[in-house]
């Protein structure tokens, strides 16, 4: 069970491997487009290679640019042959309901490319998009509750059905709301939690923490002035 970072800015991915805390990168269009990515697909190569040799070996997600069927193969390819620890994110299905997003899934795994099958809202869209043969399946868990539902349970019975059919899928739960998302969503039964930067920071810092550190450091400069 593990933490990956949900960026494309180095620096912070940097900050964040330096302390050993994480175990791979996530991105996305709308990630990369808010981290200042520009360019076309020569930027996004860049920003990507760059971050795959930062972390290698841990793994690093990377979304293709379309959901046309050719053109999610094609990227799918592409994305994987620019580092071996590259993987490729290709959402469950398209923004009308196309289904050609898993037929996608099944080919590259087939060839060889690990798939990360995002932006899944439930169960049942993850255990489908498990037996297509994805490596990684994403729940949007802050979105789940945010409809209404427990997130929880459905990590929680998805865990149960890939452990019961032995399917390869990792469960990876994003879209952290709060920092108690991460040790709940991990109790739940997810291998792995995507989280921003910031709330990386927050796991770690503590108000109390802070407070007893800072009378340590006191009464060590007492012990010292002795």
């Amino acid at each position: 069970m593990s933490v990956f970072i949900d960026s494309s800015v180095p620096s912070e991915i940097a900050k964040y491997h330096k302390l050993g805390v994480i175990r791979g990168v996530t991105s996305n269009p709308s990630i990369m487009l808010k981290d200042g990515v520009t360019g076309g697909m020569t930027g996004v190569k860049e920003r990507s290679c760059e971050i795959a040799k930062l972390v290698d070996p841990l793994p690093v997600s990377v979304e293709v640019l379309s959901n046309d069927k050719q053109e999610m193969l094609d990227q799918g390819r592409e994305f994987s042959s620019w580092a071996p620890n590259i993987n490729v994110k290709i959402t469950v299905h398209g923004p009308n309901g196309e289904l050609d997003n898993l037929e996608v899934v099944h080919t590259l795994e087939e060839e060889g490319v690990n798939v990360n099958v995002t932006a899944m809202m439930n169960a049942q869209q993850c255990y489908l998009a498990a037996t297509a043969g994805a490596t990684y399946v994403s729940i949007f868990g802050g979105r789940v509750n945010n409809m209404g539902y427990n997130s929880n349970y459905e990590i929680s019975r998805l865990r149960k059905l890939l452990d019961s059919f032995d399917l390869k899928s990792k469960i990876i739960v994003g879209s952290v709301r709060e920092t108690l998302n991460i040790v709940e969503w991990l109790d739940a039964g997810a291998h792995i939690i995507t989280v921003p930067p910031d709330m990386i920071k927050n796991s770690i810092i503590h108000p109390y923490t802070k407070e007893t550190v800072q009378t340590f450091l006191d009464d060590a400069a007492k012990i010292n002035n002795n």
